[in-house]
């Protein structure tokens, strides 16, 4: 399974990827919307780990763009603000699959991320056998 983190905490993000890894995880991270981008562009994901207020760069731009590049890819938001909090980030993002708090505990996420992995239509590693 191939998972992005977009996150501009690297610590935090830092923690997810180690929590993911154990799961056997192959994890990209990135800290800004543009990084984000390029690595939707050049390489295939099983699912996206997206916060919602990045500090450089739009998360719906980013899932925006996944959506068109990676329909396959599943997208798990992650905030720490009540923006979305009514769920309408189902309605603006297609590719959502979760929507959960920054601090929910990263053996949490990284159970949830590895559920929509496994979940995932059409695994990255399938895609591209490169990937492997």
């Amino acid at each position: 399974m191939r998972v992005l983190i977009v996150q501009s905490n690297k610590n935090l993000g830092l923690l997810w990827q180690r929590h993911l890894e154990r799961l056997d995880a192959t994890v990209d991270l990135v800290n800004t919307g543009d990084a984000a981008l390029n690595q939707i562009d050049a390489q295939l994901f099983d699912v996206i780990v997206l916060d919602l207020v990045l500090k450089e760069g739009s998360a719906l731009t980013v899932a925006d763009f996944a959506q068109f590049r990676q329909p396959h890819a599943n997208v798990v938001f992650v905030t720490d603000t009540t923006f979305f909090s009514d769920g309408s980030i189902f309605n603006h993002s297609a590719n959502a699959r979760a929507f959960i708090q920054t601090a929910t505990p990263p053996r949490d996420l990284a159970a949830i991320v590895h559920h929509y992995g496994s979940t995932s239509p059409g695994h990255a590693a399938e895609l591209d056998p490169a990937l492997g």
